[in-house]
């Protein structure tokens, strides 16, 4: 057998590179860009939190299942990573997927380091609104009409967040294991706040949660409140789903749901 000399791998169509927030955050900002030419009304576009983690995964799905001819649309994939070689950026990650918390309303933690510092969520989505959309859009042609937001843990916090705060940001919210336990579940009080003033207006919008059946038992009880809550508030245009994973637990639920999130955000 002759082997050539290792390279390292890449994907196929991807690229990376590091950008400054107007409010002084790294990132390391990842795309995938499907290898056909963008329909006329743009490419569809997955935002993917947690990039280090994820990205490969959620763009080798889309490369997958959008291959014709029983395929999916294709799709842009964008993540959003951190200056690390580790799969996440912990005290990163709690800054910018979080609201304020104060001492007394973070809970106990197992050993005696402090809490990262938190509060960086309203910063966090300017950033992809006014900056990391506006810079994606210049590069290649997207459909405003079918943005989907993922994110996972702390991710789906903030993904959450996004939908109750600025509803119209994107058209389709996958929220995974999403951590409403944050400040004695705030995100429960933002969600009652957007319910009372709901516009009956708005563009069609779906949302996703999944968790895994292995998971601490108040995460489940926490997603199925949430979903519970806005299904039955019957918000115009919105269709929701949830799925709770047998025997998932909070990271392998990761494969089997980005394989659903990309038929449920692209399918029409």
């Amino acid at each position: 057998m002759k082997v050539t000399e290792s390279t390292a791998f890449e994907i196929s169509g991807a690229k990376q590179w590091t950008c400054e927030s107007k409010a002084g955050r790294t990132y390391r900002m990842m795309m995938w860009t499907p290898n056909v030419e963008a329909p006329s009304e743009g490419f569809p576009v997955i935002y993917v939190l947690d990039a280090n983690s994820v990205f490969g995964t959620v763009t080798e799905t889309v490369r997958l299942q959008s291959r014709k001819p029983h395929g999916l649309d294709p799709a842009v994939v964008v993540g959003i990573g951190y200056e690390t070689d580790e799969p996440f950026d912990t005290n990163a990650r709690f800054y910018d997927y979080t609201t304020y918390a104060e001492p007394h309303e973070f809970p106990m933690r197992r050993t005696e380091k402090e809490w990262p510092k938190t509060g960086g969520a309203e910063s966090f989505l300017t950033f992809i609104e006014e900056e990391l959309k506006p810079f994606i859009e210049g590069l290649i042609s997207i459909d405003r009409t079918r943005q989907t937001l993922f994110g996972h843990s702390l991710g789906g916090l903030f993904v959450l967040y996004t939908m109750f705060n600025q509803y119209e940001a994107f058209q389709v919210y996958a929220a995974g294991s999403p951590s409403i336990w944050w400040k004695n579940r705030a995100l429960i009080e933002e969600m009652e706040r957007m319910l009372q003033d709901v516009p009956q207006d708005l563009p069609p919008t779906k949302l996703f949660i999944g968790i895994g059946a292995l998971e601490k038992q108040q995460m489940i009880e926490d997603a199925n409140i949430v979903f519970d809550r806005l299904t039955s508030a019957k918000i115009p245009h919105l269709t929701t789903k949830h799925c709770c994973y047998e025997e998932e637990n909070h990271i392998s639920v990761l494969v089997p749901y980005i394989n659903h999130v990309y038929r449920f955000a692209l399918s029409k």
